[in-house]
């Protein structure tokens, strides 16, 4: 009996132990944007990629796995992104976001930047407890996935979205 006390004892200090571990979704999206406007207003760095309408850089571990007009399908291990641009609109165009506003109009999270005249965004929707759907954008480039990773697929997205030029 005296056994049992001392280990449902230990399995409840465990769960509460765990439990003050685990951020909220709200902890994870503040530190999430901060990351993301970091990268935003960073100097993206030099083009490693292109094709006919743009250049960008792809981040370690990040390929290009097929292409169609204005889409490229990007793959980092088993997460998918989707590149889409516009290579009308400009750094500051606003065009790309609100239509993706228009398109989906719950999101859990619309954050916008600003800075030198380009505009970027986050928008996250939580599907479930640990899984999001995630877009970043700047200007007329926007992507796209479903992830568990939050903070690191978000700032991986926004450094692809931000070093896109157009040719």
């Amino acid at each position: 009996m005296k056994l049992f006390g001392v280990k449902a004892l230990f399995i409840f200090i465990a769960l509460v132990g765990l439990s003050a571990c685990s951020a909220s979704f709200e902890e994870v999206l503040e530190e999430t944007k901060t990351a993301v406007e970091a990268e935003f207003n960073k100097e993206a760095d030099k083009t490693n990629n292109s094709n006919d309408d743009i250049k960008y850089r792809l981040p370690f571990g990040v390929e290009k796995e097929e292409e169609t007009p204005n889409n490229i399908l990007l793959k980092n291990g088993s997460r998918t992104y989707i590149l889409f641009y516009n290579q009308y609109e400009e750094s500051g165009s606003k065009v790309v976001y609100e239509s993706t506003l228009e398109q989906h109009t719950e999101w859990d999270a619309n954050i916008t930047f600003e800075q030198d005249g380009d505009f970027g965004y986050l928008l996250v929707k939580q599907l479930d407890e640990d899984n999001y759907q995630i877009v970043t954008g700047v200007g007329g480039v926007k992507l796209t996935t479903e992830t568990k990773n939050l903070k690191s697929d978000a700032v991986t997205m926004m450094e692809i979205a931000n070093s896109v030029k157009v040719k």
